[in-house]
Formats: structure tokens, sequence, C-alpha cells
């Protein structure tokens, strides 16, 4: 359980890639430190400079659902102000990583998951994955700034006001993610894809990583971060106590 880095070939660096593996039973809803885990997870494999490429992975039924929310209701504001860093410096980290990042995606990707591989460099998913943003029933905002990049704008606003989801298919003709294949044959898929990108110079791909980062045309940092702010005040409002709450009654 928890946060975990290993190499796909026996000796660490040997193909030039890294994978990080997710692991919190039963649903991979992370917990405060499970998030600042991850970033320096991420972080550290980008520093290596063995390492070419960073795949993300996850055990269990999906790949991510999320915060805690459990967690929350437990210890209040601190661990709301807790889980917002936390996504923050994983979201980041992704984003930020000095190599490419693929994300090998099964099952769920529900909220910050959709936060990790809207900031990832590619996504290949199982054909069982879907992705969505169910924060307005968790008494929730953010992400909407990763979702737009995966999907166009008004596609993004219908499932962010609706908290549907959008299958892998349906990304993938949206040009977002690169592969949809079998579960069973998601980390193989990934690892195609990763060996690929470390077949390049390590030295012109951290390049590469730093100018395409430049270019983008949405400041992902500053963007996810006014989106925090309303989290915070919907739960100063009460608002947010009000509909967790209801989570995991009336049938949520």
């Amino acid at each position: 359980m928890g946060v975990s880095t290993s190499s796909p070939e026996t000796g660490h660096g040997k193909d030039g890639i890294a994978v990080v593996t997710v692991d919190f039973p039963p649903v991979n809803a992370l917990p405060v430190d499970g998030w600042f885990a991850l970033a320096d997870a991420v972080r550290g494999a980008g520093r290596d400079p063995e390492v070419r490429c960073v795949v993300l992975t996850a055990e269990g039924r999906g790949f991510n659902a999320g915060v805690d929310i459990k967690e929350i209701q437990a210890q209040g504001p601190s661990a709301l102000v807790g889980a917002n860093r936390g996504c923050y410096e994983a979201f980041s980290a992704v984003y930020d990583c000095e190599v490419p990042v693929v994300a090998a995606v099964q099952g769920f990707c529900l909220g910050g998951g959709v936060g990790l591989v809207g900031n990832a460099d590619a996504i290949v998913a199982s054909e069982d994955a879907t992705f969505g943003l169910p924060e307005l029933d968790r008494g929730a905002l953010g992400a909407a700034t990763h979702l737009a990049r995966l999907v166009p704008q008004h596609l993004m606003r219908a499932l962010y006001f609706t908290s549907r989801t959008a299958t892998a298919a349906e990304l993938h003709a949206h040009g977002s993610v690169w592969r949809v294949v079998p579960r069973s044959e998601l980390l193989e898929a990934a690892l195609e894809l990763a060996r690929e990108i470390a077949a390049k110079d390590g030295e012109l791909l951290r390049l590469a990583k730093a100018a395409i980062n430049g270019i983008d045309p949405v400041d992902v940092h500053r963007s996810y971060r006014f989106e925090q702010g309303f989290t915070f005040e919907a739960s100063t409002a009460g608002v947010a106590d009000r509909i967790r709450d209801r989570f995991g009654k009336e049938g949520r």
C-alpha cells in the first residue's frame, strides 16, 4: 500500500523508464499524505539522470478515485487544506516532471485522477476506463483545468455540471488518449510508448519537455489554484459539508 517506484527491466534505469505505481485500496482515493508521496515519487523519478520517461500507473479496480472524502469528514478544514495542497503538488509534479510522463489508466479515473492524467504527456487507457469530475456531487470544485486538456470546452462544461463521465474510446476520438487496449495489455502498451520515448537522447528530451510546457496556452498551476479558491469558499460557506454529508447515502 502506498506509492512505489520501480524499473520494468532488471537494474534500475537500464531502459530509461521509471514506473511509479499508486496503491491505496480499495479504490485509490488518496489521503493527504498519499498525494504528497506521489508528488515526491514523480519528481524523484524525473530528476534521475538515467530516467528518460516515467510511467504513472495504479493497482486495483481503478486508476484513481480522487481525494479521501472520509478523511476530510473526520478531520475537517485541516484535511481539506491538506488535500488541496497535496493535489496541487501531485498535479504539478506530473506537469513539471523533467521527462515525459505516460499515464496508464484502468477503470475509473475521477476527480484528482483527471488532474493527474490531464497534466500527463500521454495517456494509454484500458477499454473499461472512464474519466470524470464528480466534484459537484462531493462538495468540491476543481480540475476543470485538467479536464479541459482532455475534451473540447463545451463538452468539458457539460461533463463538469452533470458529473457524467467520458469513456476511453470517446477521449481517444478527441485525440487525448493515445491508445485504448484490453486491461490485460494496459501496462505493456504504456511501456511500449515509454520505450519509444526513452530511446531519444535524455538531455534533448528534457529540453523538449521544458519547451512544450513553455508554449502551453493556459498556465495550469495558476488556473487550478484559482479553482481551489472556490473549493475553500464552498467549505467556509457550509455548502461543501452539506453535500459531503450525503456522500455514501441516497445511492450516491
